[in-house]
């Protein structure tokens, strides 16, 4: 006969419930298993980042060096293609995105000082710096263009161009700012994310790491629109 131990304790099938924690959500953030610390985490992230940065600084050195080499061999289609662009929708978009780079840089202090609701009001506003820099960009830039006949390549088709390799010009403006609003569109898409857990209480003093390197990425952004705007509204 096999005897059954009845000794111990049964197993316990209806455990009570924990409580809610009341934390804010940052304090309860864990950091990767591999990281010792929420610092390294961080160090980690921010290294990532910078190094994806330098990826991106090599894809715009490949446009500035085209537009180097294609103005030296071109320079009246490039001085004849330059007078087509409005200089002023250019500046404007110039301070639009020095306005969202503070914005950014500001959400990141928030976070660390926990000032959850200017958080959220400096993210609003970098977003909305975004948003109005594409609707400047393609209603008032490339569309007026694009119905004219200023296009890029075999769909260039302006009657009044001064020069016959003008097309040239407007294949770099339009490759060189729409490469460049793929980026606004990417950075205002990650921070409208960001802005998302913002609500949740996602960021705070010890959790900012999302925010930090997308405003570094966001940087990067406003760096290379400083280089396009005189290089391409300018030469004139």
């Amino acid at each position: 006969m096999t005897s059954i131990d009845t000794g111990g304790n049964p197993p316990q099938n209806n455990p009570q419930p924990q409580a809610l924690s009341t934390e804010p959500r940052w304090k309860r953030q864990p950091f990767a298993n591999h990281w010792r610390s929420h610092a390294e985490d961080f160090d980690a992230c921010k290294i990532g980042m910078w190094l994806f940065l330098t990826t991106e600084v090599l894809l715009f050195a490949g446009i500035f060096v085209a537009y180097a080499v294609f103005r030296m061999w071109y320079p009246e289609a490039f001085a004849n293609g330059s007078h087509h662009l409005d200089v002023h929708w250019g500046a404007l978009n110039t301070v639009i995105l020095l306005i969202s780079s503070f914005t950014v840089a500001a959400s990141i202090r928030n976070a660390q000082l926990n000032q959850q609701g200017l958080l959220k009001i400096n993210l609003s506003i970098t977003l909305f710096c975004a948003l109005l820099f594409m609707i400047i960009k393609f209603t008032f830039e490339y569309a007026p263009k694009w119905a004219e006949g200023k296009r890029p390549g075999v769909w260039f088709s302006y009657p009044f161009a001064a020069d016959p390799n003008e097309h040239i010009w407007w294949s770099l403006y339009y490759s060189a700012t729409g490469i460049h609003a793929l980026h606004v569109l990417i950075g205002a898409a990650v921070l409208f994310v960001i802005l998302l857990k913002s609500f949740k209480g996602w960021y705070g003093p010890k959790h900012y790491t999302g925010i930090e390197v997308a405003g570094l990425y966001w940087h990067l952004v406003d760096v290379i629109w400083i280089f396009l705007f005189p290089l391409l509204y300018l030469i004139h």
